[in-house]
C-alpha cells in the first residue's frame, strides 16, 4: 500500500469520460496508479486501468498521464 498523495488518480466521470483527478475529489469511479512511467507502462500493457473502470481507456489518457509524470521533464 502507498500514500495516496504519491498515486494519480483516474476518474470515470458519471458521464463516461475518463479524466485525470489531480485534486482526488471529483465525483465517479477513480483507479490509482503510481507517478512513474513503469507504473504506467504496466497498467497499460496489463489494462488494470480498463478492469478497474470497466471502460476502454483512450490513448489520450495514456498520453495525458505521460504528460503528468514526467511534468516536462523530457
Amino acid at each position: 500500500m502507498k500514500d495516496k498523495r504519491t498515486l494519480m488518480r483516474v476518474l470515470k466521470t458519471p458521464e463516461d469520460e475518463i479524466v485525470l483527478d489531480l485534486t482526488g475529489k471529483k465525483n465517479g469511479r477513480g483507479a490509482y496508479i503510481c507517478k512513474n512511467l513503469d507504473c504506467l507502462q504496466k497498467a497499460k500493457k496489463s489494462k488494470g486501468l480498463e478492469r478497474s473502470l470497466h471502460v476502454q481507456i483512450p490513448a489520450e489518457v495514456y498520453e495525458n498521464l505521460v504528460k503528468e509524470f514526467t511534468d516536462g521533464t523530457e
